[in-house]
């Protein structure tokens, strides 16, 4: 049977199941699954076209005969494990952030940089969830106009945070309906110093506090566009937030341009780039909201009008389903460009 052998690392997490459901439905050539979790989740069965699989604990002896790892386990996991399944013949590309920066690894948007990814030695990265969709967003503005700054503010669902984070958002918004006591162990992030009700509530802090007071989340943004745009004195700043939306980032992003691009003509170039759709259509009260996005692969973008305050400004709102064009749908997307 001609194909691939496909490893997931982290398979038994929202990202992990979402590989295996994105990889069924895109028809990727796969000859063989390979199941790979922590130690606690060795032995469960996921069941993949008809057959059960077993789950297997992820080691570096693992990737033997693998030739498309998909890494969604965590920086401490990558860290040790992806050399190694590069060692072992795989092409890794990789979910966390451990290796995004690093000049020598390609940091993957396939609408965006397909070049790059040609210049791997075994190990990509995939962006930020919250990057990649904005940077979809923005190219076609850039190539039609050039970015001369850009302003994001995001709205970032739980489903970022993990299932246990949407667990919570379940159980505290049935807690506050029925006036019960709420229990807080997820937002900002496991093990934070203090956790915050989420449901019904909005909280501006997305991983830790990092240098000038930004998020490393923040920092991701800001770094990552400029990386994968190759424009490294982009002026670039965010503001990232995560509200009580079970699925779908959403981005506020407002768009300084080095020459006029009016709103039509705006759309008109959104509109024809690959992976994008536009909703925009105020008459109508039309433009992209998360639950639009549950499920699909395009990013979503409306609410395209002028910024008066700058001589060449635009805003734009893009949504999109953070685990599928965020992680899993774009990592495939990197493995198909490959192949």
């Amino acid at each position: 049977m001609a194909g691939y052998n496909v490893a997931i690392v982290g398979v038994t997490g929202m990202v992990g199941q979402t590989f295996i459901e994105v990889l069924q439905e895109r028809k990727f050539p796969i000859k063989g699954w390979k199941l790979l979790a922590s130690s606690r989740s060795a032995g469960k069965k996921i069941e993949i076209g008809g057959k059960d699989y077993t789950v297997e604990e992820a080691r570096p002896e693992s990737f033997a005969g693998v030739d498309f790892a998909f890494f969604s386990a965590g920086g401490e996991i990558s860290s040790r494990l992806a050399p190694a399944a590069v060692q072992k013949g795989a092409i890794v590309i990789d979910n966390s952030s451990v290796f995004r920066l690093d000049p020598e690894i390609p940091l993957i948007i396939p609408e965006v940089n397909p070049e790059a990814a040609f210049k791997h030695k075994g190990l990509l990265a995939n962006p930020n969830c919250s990057t990649t969709q904005m940077v979809v967003a923005l190219q076609p503005l850039h190539l039609a106009a050039g970015l001369k700054r850009v302003v994001v503010a995001t709205y970032q669902s739980v489903s970022g945070a993990g299932k246990e984070a949407v667990d919570e958002l379940t159980a505290q918004s049935a807690a506050v309906l029925n006036e019960q006591t709420i229990i807080k162990e997820r937002i900002p992030f496991q093990g934070a110093a203090k956790h915050y009700q989420i449901a019904f509530n909005m909280v501006p802090q997305i991983d830790v506090f990092d240098e000038d007071d930004y998020t490393k989340e923040e920092m991701k943004m800001i770094l990552e566009t400029r990386k994968i745009l190759g424009l490294p004195d982009l002026p670039i700043t965010a503001t990232t937030v995560r509200v009580p939306v079970f699925n779908g980032h959403s981005e506020a992003i407002n768009v300084e341009l080095k020459a006029p691009l009016s709103p039509q003509a705006a759309r008109r170039a959104l509109a024809g780039f690959p992976g994008i759709k536009v909703l925009d259509n105020p008459a109508e009260l039309l433009y992209p909201m998360p639950v639009d996005t549950v499920g699909r692969d395009e990013v979503f973008v409306g609410r395209v009008r002028y910024d008066r305050s700058v001589p060449y400004g635009l805003n734009i709102w893009v949504v999109a389903d953070n685990i599928r064009k965020g992680a899993a749908t774009n990592s495939i997307q990197i493995a198909e460009l490959l192949i």
